[in-house]
């Protein structure tokens, strides 16, 4: 399990050598090996290999069905493809229209699956073998000790992770050997989410002990996390969750966490009806005299006594435009300074003051939010026409709103951002020297990693808003594949999940859109595969585009969303997924060649539209967005969305958050020296080569510090 894990977050393995002399693996054994994955599009080093060929026969053979099974489930070929035209896309593209028609209406009246549905224009002759040279992905050696640090980073995080960070968490300590449990945790687990998860799972395997973990809980809110995560509830705290029944001995170690921490009832008051619910779980009133702290915050709590907060003070402040005794209270936590900065300056006079004291406490903020209040105010008064933010939750959502904010005077700005660039580099230089120091200018396309809470599960995850260059080739294939059946015991019934590309031009209108109503383009060469309107073995569709005929035509920005016409919601189904594959010529090869996927992201959010990159046929890149709309309650297709769609498009493709390329720059200023090449260099920053924005656990866990 655990190289299930390392395979897909860091294309490794562990080779546990064998013990005695052992004849070689056979060459050919090997060369086979290695021919079979490379049609998945992988290879392996020149280390793995040589740790290979040291393995007993028997031991590599099973080490190899692992890989190749989770291989074909990391790019999606664990699975049949059957879409509606066999032929496509040339079928689709040739088919006469009124054809196309008839079998379309004879398909959606019939609901039959493919097995039963035998157009008489389904025959598709022979395809030519792909003969695209496919650069491969290399799968190297690793170590039982660098497997166990990058869990270990993803605990430490400085923001948020995912479902899929956290069931790989909860994997490897299900099966992690006691005394390897030190390793993986680390003195301090700076995002106050992850101590709540991260506990449970120490607690629900017995793990755990005071000592352990005393140290992690600093607030009531991360003991109110610690309940809900036990509760198997939203840890992020962003909706309520139920409770579960504590035992006599969880109670009472929940208690002595919430005892130690400081300011109780002030933190218990964000979440009051929380409390009292959990309160009532509890009965702190039978340990009063052993946890009084508690006892007496739980009756301000239920009771409705007076008590003073600090938001409460901040609120009334700013409502009366009291700047000094904003000052005098946001000194007190510089966080929150840091982020009602802006605020305060709008309704002021008094800049330098403001300034003077935010440098003060400055040096006290955490490095993710110093690094987004430099890059709100290095772009503050830029012209934009949305301002977009992601609410705190489970579920891949975006907001955008008009941009109305006032203008404040450029040279504060900028003394903003060099009080925070500051402070930042005063930080990183006590980290490790780095030496000489390249940096891709690429990375400036690809964002900082602050929150990945509701990343979906991918082969390659990178951050949203990130530009991915595309792969070789004029033609770019979509593909999703989803089953009905049953989940937790309830069958889904029919399941009809549709796949679509909406193309606008340079402006954000509409030019035309890909989909089960528009087959296929007369304007320039874009073809669906039909519409699948049922799955009980697992259906397919696809689409192609070539991209320089639709470029010709003026379009530029290519949506690609997936609607559930039938209303479920991606998490309620036993698999959906959707990728795409770069090719040169459309009708080589197979339909699906698992050797040209590019990514593949498994949908499981809980909402009924995804939208997982936007294409900018210009730049030739993809924009990641792993995103969801809500469903609009009067249409269920592409065409009823454009609204929604497009004020999504527009806010992704402007978006502006601090990039890596910023990130690694202050980073080389503090402890590094600027080479111009690679070669030079002791430290290496790209896209391909060195730390890459796909190290995502180490960034959140070393360069976030």
């Amino acid at each position: 399990m655990n190289n299930t894990i390392y395979l897909r977050r860091a294309s490794k393995l562990m080779i546990e050598p064998s013990e005695g002399l052992q004849q070689q693996l056979p060459k050919k054994v090997l060369a086979t090996a290695l021919k079979n994955i490379e049609s998945l599009g992988f290879t392996f080093s020149n280390e793995l290999m040589q740790a290979m060929r040291k393995l007993p026969k028997e031991q590599f053979e099973a080490l190899y069905q692992q890989l190749v099974k989770d291989l074909k489930v990391m790019v999606g070929a664990h699975v049949e493809y059957k879409p509606m035209y066999a032929g496509f896309p040339q079928q689709v593209m040739g088919e006469d229209e009124a054809e196309l028609y008839l079998n379309a209406v004879f398909h959606y009246l019939t609901h039959l699956t493919l097995d039963d549905f035998d157009p008489s224009a389904a025959t598709t002759g022979v395809r030519s073998p792909l003969l695209e040279q496919r650069k491969l992905k290399v799968i190297d050696l690793g170590s039982k000790q660098a497997f166990l640090k990058l869990i270990r980073q993803l605990v430490e995080a400085k923001g948020s992770i995912s479902d899929t960070d956290k069931k790989d968490i909860k994997c490897v300590l299900k099966h992690v050997d006691p005394s390897d449990v030190e390793i993986i945790l680390p003195p301090e687990i700076p995002f106050k989410e992850n101590v709540g998860f991260v506990v449970a799972v120490l607690l629900k395997y017995e793990l755990a002990s005071m000592e352990r973990i005393g140290s992690y809980f600093k607030t009531a809110s991360d003991v109110l996390r610690l309940a809900v995560s036990w509760s198997e509830g939203d840890v992020s705290l962003a909706t309520a969750s139920p409770f579960r029944k504590f035992k006599r001995r969880e109670r009472r170690l929940l208690l002595s966490l919430l005892e130690q921490c400081c300011s109780i009832t002030e933190d218990m008051l964000r979440y009051k009806d929380r409390w009292i619910r959990l309160g009532e779980i509890l009965h702190p009133s039978e340990y009063k005299l052993r946890f009084p702290r508690s006892q007496e915050a739980f009756d301000i709590l239920r009771n409705d006594k007076p008590f003073t907060t600090f938001n409460g003070s901040v609120e009334l402040a700013f409502q009366y435009r009291n700047v000094w005794s904003l000052i005098d209270l946001l000194s007190q936590r510089p966080g929150e300074f840091a982020r009602k900065l802006d605020h305060l300056l709008r309704i002021t006079e008094d800049e330098a003051y403001v300034l003077l004291a935010f440098g003060e406490v400055a040096a006290q903020v955490s490095t993710p939010v110093l690094l987004q209040v430099r890059q709100h105010f290095a772009q503050r008064n830029d012209s934009q026409e949305l301002r977009v933010f992601f609410p705190k939750g489970n579920v891949a959502k975006a907001f955008g709103i008009p941009n109305k904010l006032p203008e404040i005077n450029e040279a504060v700005c900028q003394e903003v951002v060099q009080l925070c660039e500051q402070a930042l580099i005063t930080r990183f230089a006590d980290l490790p020297v780095l030496g000489k120091t390249y940096i891709d200018e690429r990375l400036q396309h690809y964002l900082v990693p602050f929150s990945q809470r509701s990343a979906s599960k991918a082969l390659r995850t990178i951050v949203r808003g990130s530009r991915i260059p595309m792969g070789e080739g004029d033609t770019i294939r979509f593909f999703s594949w989803w089953k009905e059946g049953e989940v937790d015991g309830v069958p889904t019934g029919r399941v009809d999940i549709d796949l679509s590309a909406v193309m606008y031009d340079e402006n954000w209108n509409y030019v035309e859109h890909i989909s089960y109503t528009n087959l296929r383009s007369v304007k320039y060469k874009a073809v669906h595969s039909g519409d699948i309107v049922t799955a009980p073995y697992g259906a397919s569709e696809f689409i192609d585009l070539h991209m320089p005929s639709i470029v010709n035509y003026g379009g530029r920005y290519v949506v690609t969303t997936l609607h559930s016409f039938t209303s479920h919601p991606y998490c309620n189904l036993p698999e959906c997924f959707a990728g795409w594959m770069m090719r040169k010529k459309p009708g080589s090869g197979e339909i699906y060649e698992p050797s040209t996927v590019e990514n593949k992201v498994d949908l499981t959010a809980d909402t009924q539209i995804a939208i997982p990159v936007i294409l900018d046929l210009v730049e030739r890149t993809m924009i990641w967005t792993d995103l969801a709309l809500t469903r609009y309650p009067d249409y269920n297709n592409v065409e009823g969305n454009q609204k929604g769609i497009v004020l999504m498009g527009k806010a992704m493709t402007t978006l502006r958050k601090p990039d890596l390329y910023d990130l690694f720059m202050l980073h080389a200023k503090a402890r590094g020296q600027l080479v111009d090449t690679k070669e030079q260099a002791d430290t290496i920053y790209a896209v391909d080569e060195g730390m890459t924005p796909y190290d995502i656990e180490q960034i959140m866990a070393e360069y976030l510090a």
